[in-house]
């Protein structure tokens, strides 16, 4: 595992912490937790489906060593890697709710997007420019010079 969050757990408690809470996003789209949790759980999450996406055995292993249910795994696997089988990343959202009384923690939703009944709709996805043609040093260098506005000479005020 990378570089995570301590979350002020011990590292077995964290680790437990984070793959259940990975599980129960997958399983109900939609949590609630503190903002420092759904940061953490946003990278897990999102790799679990790039492993979804992928969807060879290896990653089907990869994903089951992590997330907890076989329901979860299934869902990874067919639900979520069809609906985002266009989309490159991105594939949760994290919502500032309220600030939790007990102990003022800034509270968040984590949901993932392009879904049914979401909180906020998704942009739709920017279109790539279009790529142009590298152009050799020679040819730039003139094309540069062609649109560059044409120098002022100074000329010193007469006395």
């Amino acid at each position: 595992m990378t570089k995570l969050r301590k979350l002020n757990r011990p590292t077995g408690h964290r680790i437990s912490m984070l793959r259940t809470m990975v599980s129960q996003l997958v399983k109900h789209e939609r949590i609630e937790t503190t903002v420092a949790k759904a940061k953490e759980i946003r990278r897990l999450a999102d790799n679990m489906v790039q492993l979804g996406k992928e969807g060879s055995l290896c990653a089907a292993r990869r994903a089951a060593a992590f997330v907890r249910g076989d329901d979860v795994i299934h869902k990874l696997f067919t639900e979520l890697a069809y609906r985002y089988k266009d989309r490159t990343g991105g594939y949760t959202r994290l919502l500032r709710t309220r600030i939790r009384v007990g102990d003022a923690a800034p509270m968040a939703y984590i949901e993932f997007i392009d879904r049914e009944n979401e909180l906020r709709q998704s942009k739709p996805p920017t279109p790539q420019p279009p790529q142009k043609a590298p152009l050799d040093p020679w040819t730039r260098s003139r094309l540069q010079k062609q649109f560059a506005p044409p120098k002022e000479e100074k000329s010193e005020p007469e006395i």
